[in-house]
Parts: structure tokens; sequence; C-alpha cells
């Protein structure tokens, strides 16, 4: 525990590759369907280094803030993100194809659910590490928690956006796990959860689709499965060392929307193997830093805090990645700091501000 956390900073260092390929990739990505819809070629990438610009500033004002600030203050966080979640569901929310996710704010589109990872993970940390002598009573330990994870992912099932409700699900289980909940409890709820959600799919014509065209996308290459396609095609062309930035044919209108959730693939055809290395490398580096970070860290909230938002972004990237490559259902999860959007960007920052600040702590702490 003597270890001097300050060298753990350089976890900055995967994040800022992955932010400054973003940058290069969104403009690639996006240049020739921005000067066709809005007659500027430069309509994506400005607005995308202006989230560049707010993210780097989240970083560090968040880094300034005490993370015990944030653990006294969790209701609040809590409050603001479940009624901007209900927001969306009002007239104010913005509706994109069928699915109300987004709420208008300063010209921009805010999709509240990626604030709502970061700020239950804190959540989450405090809980459990504030009850650890209790954890282990259903009532106390573990009740609150699923409770509260129900309750915003029940409100996402009706926005829909199921896989984003899943993902808190995913964030409740692996903080529950670490955290020392009782397994029996753990194991119960997931398999309700699990069934639950299987049920979903199954009585869902939608999702059922969307699920057979992931096991033969070739069959269904036209409708569902075209997006897979489009971007198995991507990767496959890219070879080892693509075939040039700027050159790839998928963005051509092939590939719907290339520079949110499917940029990887044309970051796979445009630097090929070798380009999506370098990002992988980039995850495993901010997963080992934060397992590191993690297992060093003295103060026990800070312990489940930077943990659980090192798992937000790696389980964020291992499920973008899938997608990409056809391991899993296609849903709209955006690669961390490499799709355009702001959301995710700006949540992502805060969570890294987290560690920073947990890191800070802890370690004048050591050298007191």
């Amino acid at each position: 525990m003597n270890k001097n956390l300050s060298s753990y900073k350089f976890i900055l260092v995967p994040i800022a590759i992955l932010m400054i390929i973003g940058l290069i990739m969104v403009f690639s990505a996006s240049s020739i369907y921005a000067a066709s819809k809005f007659n500027d070629g430069y309509f994506f990438i400005k607005k995308q280094f202006i989230f560049f610009i707010i993210g780097i500033v989240a970083i560090y004002i968040v880094s300034m803030i005490p993370t015990g600030f944030f653990y006294a203050t969790r209701y609040f966080w809590l409050l603001i993100c479940f009624t901007l979640l209900v927001l969306t569901l009002t007239p104010i929310g913005h509706k994109v194809h069928g699915a109300c996710r987004w709420i208008p704010f300063l010209g921009f589109s805010l999709q509240p659910v990626e604030f709502s990872k970061i700020f239950l993970t804190m959540y989450f940390a405090w809980f459990f590490g504030e009850k650890q002598e209790k954890i282990k009573k259903f009532s106390i330990g573990f009740l609150p928690p699923i409770l509260v994870t129900i309750i915003f992912a029940s409100i996402l099932i009706i926005q829909p956006d199921f896989g984003s409700a899943v993902f808190l699900c995913c964030i409740f289980f692996f903080m529950s796990l670490i955290g020392g909940t009782r397994l029996l409890y753990w194991i119960c709820s997931l398999i309700l959860l699990a069934s639950s959600a299987i049920v979903m799919v199954v009585t869902s014509p939608y999702r059922l689709m969307r699920w057979k065209a992931f096991l033969h996308p070739f069959e269904h290459a036209k409708k569902e499965g075209y997006q897979l396609v489009q971007s198995i095609y991507g990767l496959a062309n890219g070879g080892l060392k693509g075939v040039g930035l700027g050159y790839g044919k998928q963005k051509l209108f092939f590939l719907p929307e290339a520079h949110t959730d499917f940029i990887l693939s044309v970051l796979g055809e445009e630097l090929g193997f070798l380009g999506i290395s370098l990002v992988f490398l980039c995850v495993i580096s901010i997963l080992y830093m934060g397992v590191k970070l993690s297992v060093n860290m003295p103060d026990l909230k800070d312990k489940f805090l930077v943990a659980g938002i090192t798992f937000v972004i790696v389980f964020s990237a291992f499920l973008n990645i899938s997608v990409v490559l056809g391991m899993i259902p296609p849903k709209g999860l955006a690669m961390p700091f490499l799709s355009y959007g702001g959301s995710n960007f700006l949540a992502l920052s805060i969570g890294i501000g987290l560690i920073l600040s947990a890191i800070k702590k802890n370690d004048t702490n050591q050298k007191v």
C-alpha cells in the first residue's frame, strides 16, 4: 500500500492516443457524408473538436474536486440523471429511429444514459464501500442498489434502449461482485434478470429479427444484417496495413453513419490490422493500469470507483469491438473516445477525472 500512485496518471497516455485517433477518424469517416447532407465537410469534426475541448476541461475540473464531494452529493447526481432520463420520454425528448433517447441542449443532443453509467458507478462505489459491515444482509447490502438499477433500467426499456438497460445491469453485477455481496443473492438476481432479458428478446419481433440477422448476417444483408455485412467488408478490405487514411470505400454511403458506432470498421479498412491493434493496445493498457491502480488504492470507496469506471470504459470498448466484428448482435454503443458524439465523450471524461481525483487524494494520504 506504500506504492506511489502518481505513476498511474500515465493512464492518460492511452486515453489521449484514443482521443487523437478519434479526431482523425471522425473527420475521415464523416467528411463526405457531412458534405452531402450539410454542404459542409467539416460539420461533424467541428462538433467533435468542441466535445474534445469540453472533455479535456471536464477531466481537469473533476480531477481537482475531491471524490468525497461526489460521494456526499451522490443522490443529487442520481436525481439529475433520473430526471434527464424521464425528460427523454416527454415531448422535450428527441426521437431518432423510433427511440426517445436524447434531449436537445444548446444546439446538441444530450444522451442521459451515458452520464447515468458514470454516476451509477460512483453511487455503487460509495454504497459497497460504506456498507461493508452489512453487505451480506439482503435488505441493507443488496436490495437498495438493485432497486436503483431496476428503476433506471426500466426507463431505458420504455425509451426503448434495451442494450443500455442491459449495460446498467452489467455495471451493477460487476460492482456488487467486487463489493462482496452474498453470492446467492448475486446468482439469483442474475438468473432472474437474464431470464427477463431473454423473454423481452423472444417476444419482440424487432429484437428477435436483429438476433437472427446477427446469427446469419449475409442472409439478411439487405435489411437487418446490412450494417454488419458492410462492417465485415470494410475490415476484410483493410488487410494488414489498410488502404490508406481517407481512402476507405465503406464510408461512401455503404456503411450507415460510419463515424459513430462503426467507426472501428472504417479505421480497420483505412489503417488495417496495425491500426486496430493500436486501439486494442490502448484499451488493454487502460485495463491493466485501471486494475493495478484499483488494487493499490488504500481507500475502499475509491478502490471500487476506479475499478467501476475502468469496467465502464473497457466493457464499452469490448462490446463495440464485438459488434463491429460480428461477435454479438448489433447495438448502438460508441467506441470510447473514438466514436463521434458528445455525451459519451463527456461522460467518460468525467469518469477519467474521477480516477485522477482518487489518485490525487490517496497519493496525498500515503505521503502524509
